[in-house]
């Protein structure tokens, strides 16, 4: 009790020394509080982040590799390098299907099949080509190119697999109140808004489709999107590329491609992985499962990690930051301790003359600088708190804003209610799709300074001082009671 005591005498008696030592340490104690706030923020939106982005994986042809197996500088290699490429065994429906079932992944996809129009026309208007033609070519009629059959009837297998939707490709101009109840179950499409002026269509018409049998298939509109893609025919075309592209879904399609042995679809399946780290046993149990070699597979990991290396460029920054205080802050106390120990060198002496011993004065002068230290933590943690809001919403306002306006935009494309006046329907689960993030934007750092910020800060804090202490603790071991009071006198 004797030595705490004493230590609270010192330290009101030398209160210039300590008020300077108290003040480093609070504004080590502001700089701490700052940078950990920022650095749990930053933690924060980047498993966010993680979270958020689905690791995708897809099939990609590999051409260059296969194309290395010939040499088409000869008309031989060009041959077999022909016949191989004829001879490359497609995936359907089934193969995905066998692919996704795997304990790494899940899938969805996208299936296409073409159909004729049976209570509807074709978006196309033939146009006369200007005099020399578009682009230097030679006159004459030009138009939307045409192919076999007039629609495209696209369907998608879940939410997930509306990637044009997702990226902004598409936006919903107009949807039924149930729209999203109803979109992946049953005959029910979206269309082209032009599709739709072309034929007088509105939400909840009926039109009809048929394939190469003449069979007649009934769908109902539930929504009428809008293609904002510019045109790869803009100066053939009146209409946009997916002008006869109708939108439903995968079920629907299937059906009707295994009821007609003449249609030919063509699947696009993008798999959800369960690490990243198990790309290479994926690829090889799809090869297993009857994959063509020539296939390969690709993931979204380089685009995941570039959608965080800002966040992390912070993380690093605070990080740093906070290493630099430290060193400067115990450099400097350490220097202040040893000016304090050579100031008080006489009143050592005394002390080890009195019978105080060693360990008893060290206690003493660790003790002179914790109470101090614990004053100045807890202001210094306090106006810390306090600026550390305005702080890291300045440096990551950035990453919020982009977030929270990439999933607004996002909800906009598939018909967000609030966005479209009068309708009140439901909308999907958007959390995870495509790799857009849902980050929740920070109006109030209070979830962040928490307690576990406070009590790092005081590990580091009494780390600190203990660490600066060390001056008087090795000094007064070495310091004589007898050589100190001879050499005052």
């Amino acid at each position: 009790m004797f030595l705490f005591k004493n230590a609270w005498i010192s330290i009101t008696r030398n209160k210039g020394r300590n008020i300077l030592i108290g003040a480093i340490i609070l504004v080590i104690a502001c700089a701490c509080t700052v940078t950990l706030a920022i650095n749990n923020t930053a933690s924060d939106l980047i498993n966010s982040y993680s979270n958020s982005y689905e690791k995708e994986l897809t099939l990609t042809f590999n051409r260059k590799e296969m194309m290395g197996n010939f040499d088409i500088r000869g008309e031989e290699g060009r041959e077999q390098a022909k016949e191989r490429f004829e001879n490359i065994a497609s995936y359907t429906i089934d193969d995905v299907k066998s692919f996704a079932d795997s304990k790494h992944i899940e899938s969805y996809y996208t299936y296409s099949i073409s159909l004729n129009g049976n209570s509807i026309e074709k978006a196309e208007i033939e146009v006369e080509t200007p005099p020399g033609g578009f682009g230097g070519g030679r006159g004459g009629k030009g138009q939307m190119q045409n192919n076999s059959m007039d629609f495209s009837l696209t369907g998608y297998s879940s939410i997930e697999s509306m990637s044009e939707f997702i990226t902004g490709t598409y936006t919903m101009n107009e949807i039924t109140e149930d729209a999203w109840d109803k979109a992946f179950n049953g005959n029910y499409v979206f269309i082209n808004q032009e599709l739709a002026d072309y034929n007088k269509l509105k939400l909840n018409d009926i039109i009809k489709l048929e394939d190469t049998n003449e069979n007649t298939y009934e769908f109902e509109i539930i929504g009428i999107f809008e293609d904002n893609a510019e045109s790869e025919n803009q100066m053939m075309s009146m209409f946009s590329n997916s002008a006869n592209t109708i939108i439903t879904n995968a079920d629907a399609v299937v059906t009707i491609d295994t009821e007609n042995e003449n249609i030919t679809g063509s699947v696009n399946p993008t798999f959800i992985i369960d690490d990243y780290k198990n790309t290479e046993t994926i690829q090889e149990e799809f090869y297993k499962k009857g994959l063509d070699e020539t296939y390969m597979v690709e993931t979204n990991q380089e685009i995941a990690e570039a959608a965080v290396s800002s966040i992390k460029n912070i993380k690093s920054f605070a990080k740093t930051f906070l290493v630099i205080t430290l060193l400067i802050g115990g450099v400097v106390l350490f220097i202040l301790n040893m000016i304090n120990i050579r100031e008080r060198k006489y009143e050592i002496g005394v002390f080890r003359t009195i019978g105080i011993s060693k360990l008893k004065l060290t206690i003493q002068f660790v003790s002179e600088l914790l109470l101090v230290a614990l004053f100045a933590l807890v202001i210094g943690a306090g106006i810390g708190a306090a600026i550390s809001k305005p702080v890291s919403n300045s440096l990551l306002e950035s990453e919020i804003e982009n977030s929270t306006n990439s999933q607004q935009e996002m909800e906009n494309n598939f018909g967000r209610p609030n966005e479209m006046q009068g309708n009140k329907g439901n909308i999907p689960n958007f959390n995870k799709m495509q790799g857009k993030p849902t980050v929740q934007a920070y109006d109030s750092i209070n979830a962040v300074v928490d307690m576990t910020v406070i009590l790092e800060l005081l590990v580091i804090g009494l780390s600190l001082v203990i660490v600066s202490s060390l001056a008087s603790m090795i000094s007064i071991q070495r310091f004589s009671p007898l050589t100190i009071l001879k050499e005052r006198s």
